[in-house]
């Protein structure tokens, strides 16, 4: 395997949401390729602007520059082409450098990095581990929640969260699609062993979303999203030892600030597994609060719209008005065991291609 295909076959273990990998490599020389970075805007709405997918490509092209100094190279990564909003093209071109001498310790965090969605112990995260997170964003802001009443107001906003997730059909296909039942690993979506759910709320689970109609009805007349926003958000968000918020300098308005904070998220993620401690992200109020602020129609339900807007004021009384217009990532810290269960990534030659598709389908 020559230099560019053992590096690409590292950083394929970058993060993406619902474990979309939306990426394909075509390979130029031995040591060069082209990375195509797609969206998933036309068919998922936490995605509706392609905003999540470019966090996505930012966490790969640091994992790309990392996975090099594996091999005493540093990556040259420029951006090709952005003309079109869901295809953009990265170049990627390994040169030996003298100067990369030893391989960053974060590199052997990169295929070991994984979701922890099960509680975890709630002992206050050490000054050396907070100081080492806090570095690793450079530019980035981190903010830490970790007082009993953060963490109880993290685990209500996030349980509110949970109400759109659950209630919204956009949200439901979504949801349908990226599962894996009877899973403890897949290659290109979630398990569901990794869900954080026991086996009696799997099985509810899913024989809920064998339809919509079914969802509909347990919804109305059974308090469905009760249980699952208690496992799921609200008893996990009060055992953890912090929740924590990373804060650009200024509004992520443009394609460049979203590829830049993907690339801090990573580096945090990687920092917190290289020592020891355990990670679930929270993106999706984030997502939610956006929309509201930007008049955005996401659902055609009327209550899932009104949801999003009182998680947009929850987010401004616990992070203030600034912090949450600012913020790029949400989640919970922790030391825990990790899960055996966990999201794969399509091996190297499915993602490496010849010419690349204007569309990644689903």
């Amino acid at each position: 395997m020559d230099l560019v295909h053992q590096v690409l076959n590292l950083a394929r273990w970058a993060p993406s949401g619902d474990n979309t990998q939306p990426w394909r490599f075509e390979i130029q020389s031995e040591s060069a390729a082209l990375v195509h970075g797609y969206d998933t805007r036309d068919h998922c709405v936490y995605d509706l602007d392609g905003c999540a997918s470019q966090l996505s490509h930012g966490a790969l092209l640091e994992t790309v520059e990392l996975a090099a100094t594996r091999f005493q190279c540093r990556a040259r990564i420029s951006l090709i082409s952005d003309d079109d909003p869901g295809h953009i093209v990265y170049s990627v071109r390994l040169e030996k450098d003298s100067s990369v001498a030893a391989e960053s310790p974060l590199v052997e965090a990169i295929a070991t990095r994984s979701v922890q969605r099960r509680p975890m112990r709630t002992v206050l995260l050490r000054a050396d581990v907070r100081r080492a997170l806090e570095e690793s964003v450079d530019a980035f802001k981190l903010v830490f929640l970790d007082s009993l009443a953060d963490r109880w107001r993290m685990a209500a906003l996030n349980a509110r969260n949970a109400h759109i997730r659950l209630t919204i059909p956009e949200a439901y296909a979504v949801h349908k699609a990226v599962i894996a039942w009877g899973c403890k690993t897949s290659e290109d979506r979630l398990p569901d062993a990794s869900l954080g759910a026991g086996p009696i709320l799997l099985g509810m689970m899913r024989s809920a979303m064998s339809s919509w109609d079914r969802v509909q009805f347990l919804n109305r007349f059974a308090g469905g999203t009760l249980l699952p926003r208690f496992a799921l958000d609200f008893l996990p968000g009060l055992r953890c030892a912090s929740h924590f918020a990373v804060i650009a300098p200024r509004e992520p308005k443009s394609m460049a600030d979203r590829v830049a904070a993907g690339r801090a998220i990573q580096r945090f993620w990687l920092t917190a597994t290289h020592l020891g401690v355990q990670m679930q992200p929270a993106y999706t109020p984030l997502v939610f609060a956006r929309y509201s602020r930007e008049g955005r129609r996401f659902t055609r339900s009327l209550r899932g719209e009104r949801t999003a807007r009182q998680v947009a004021r929850r987010l401004n009384e616990i992070l203030g008005p600034e912090n949450a217009k600012n913020a790029v990532f949400l989640g919970r810290l922790g030391p825990a065991r990790p899960i055996g269960a966990r999201s794969l990534r399509l091996p190297l030659e499915r993602l490496v291609v010849n010419h690349a598709p204007k569309r990644l389908r689903p």
